[in-house]
């Protein structure tokens, strides 16, 4: 069993490479740690990417022009070997906060010139030395609504700048013990199996019986900003899962995950679209839909006493709701423009 210290390592280099670029020296930064073909796959506007040069043109550039001062700030680290290959390829997995000073534009977004931080959670595959693909989610809308711009109605759970672990253990940059890794793993799997088979028939009490098998009484669900955070479970019922259910049940299609690992008491997957759902109404105060729409989704959890006890959430929900007509950045576009009328 490998303890994952050479991929940790690489991409932890990765990352400070990163943090010492300019906008003008990005693009070699990128490509010193990633293969030619790297792929990478980033949030709505920006989607699939191939090469450090790509990567770099798309996202890096402009956010790093638009953040001044940029930082990393992680609250998880960790790699094991993906479930999804049969446990061939090694993920290194990263989640925190990028924060700087948000001082000039970025995806019709106006600066703030204060603090912003963005949520960010990042899957890196490691192979012969080089990264060669990589899912990096971040909450734009998070952006959005600190900025003062927020374009969604109320939602249903807490908006926050969401803290790392309870435990303050995520950062796994050392050896752990692989057991402990397999009994998360297992906790997360368990908790699937029992997402494909509820029974709906029972309700709302039903369905807190069931997440009563899984999850710790005291589980936090930290969502995606649109959407929020919520604890307990009888609030994340009535916070995000009951809505979610109601309004998103017509169409359900569970289309699998490309990465699922864990390591210590942390693990999580990332699907490219994990769900496939029709909105019948409603749901993030949109009308209903008639057009089937994909939902990417990263689920990072920490276990405790053999069940799950925290979930991070991210979610493109830019991309989602643009797949239903409603494309959120270029209104924001819009609303940034001066006014024409006299």
């Amino acid at each position: 069993m490998s303890d994952f210290q050479a991929e940790k390592d690489l991409v932890r280099a990765h990352h400070i490479a990163i943090a010492r670029a300019g906008a003008d020296t990005i693009t070699a930064a990128l490509a010193e740690h990633t293969s030619l073909n790297w792929r990478w796959r980033g949030m709505h506007p920006f989607h699939e990417q191939f090469g450090a040069g790509a990567v770099a043109d798309v996202f890096w550039r402009p956010f790093l022009h638009a953040m001044t001062k940029l930082q990393r700030r992680p609250d998880i680290f960790m790699a094991g070997l993906n479930e999804m290959d049969g446990f061939k390829s090694v993920w290194v997995v990263s989640m925190g906060h990028l924060m700087g000073l948000f001082d000039r534009p970025w995806l019709g977004i106006r600066p703030s010139g204060k603090i912003s931080m963005m949520r960010y959670v990042e899957f890196d595959r490691v192979e012969n030395g080089r990264i060669t693909e990589t899912a990096m989610f971040f909450d734009i809308p998070q952006v959005m609504i600190q900025a003062g711009q927020n374009p969604f109605p109320p939602q249903t759970g807490a908006h926050l700048v969401q803290p790392g672990p309870a435990t303050h253990e995520g950062l796994m940059y050392g050896p752990q013990d692989p057991a402990k890794g397999h009994a998360t793993l297992g906790a997360i799997n368990a908790m699937l199996n029992d997402m494909r088979t509820t029974d709906r028939s029972k309700g709302v009490q039903g369905y807190a019986e069931e997440l009563a098998r899984t999850w710790n009484d005291d589980m936090i669900w930290w969502g995606p900003a649109g959407i929020g955070a919520t604890y307990t479970i009888p609030r994340y019922i009535r916070q995000h899962s009951g809505p979610f259910r109601v309004a998103l049940s017509k169409g359900y299609r569970f289309n699998g995950h490309l990465c699922r690992m864990a390591e210590g008491h942390f693990g999580g997957f990332f699907g490219w679209a994990n769900l496939t759902l029709v909105n019948s109404g409603g749901y993030m105060g949109m009308t209903a839909s008639p057009n089937p729409a994909d939902m990417r989704v990263v689920d990072l959890y920490r276990e405790e006493n053999g069940k799950l006890s925290e979930n991070w959430i991210f979610i493109d929900i830019l991309h989602f709701l643009n797949m239903q007509g409603l494309d959120v950045l270029a209104r924001m576009e819009e609303l940034s423009q001066p006014s024409l009328e006299a």
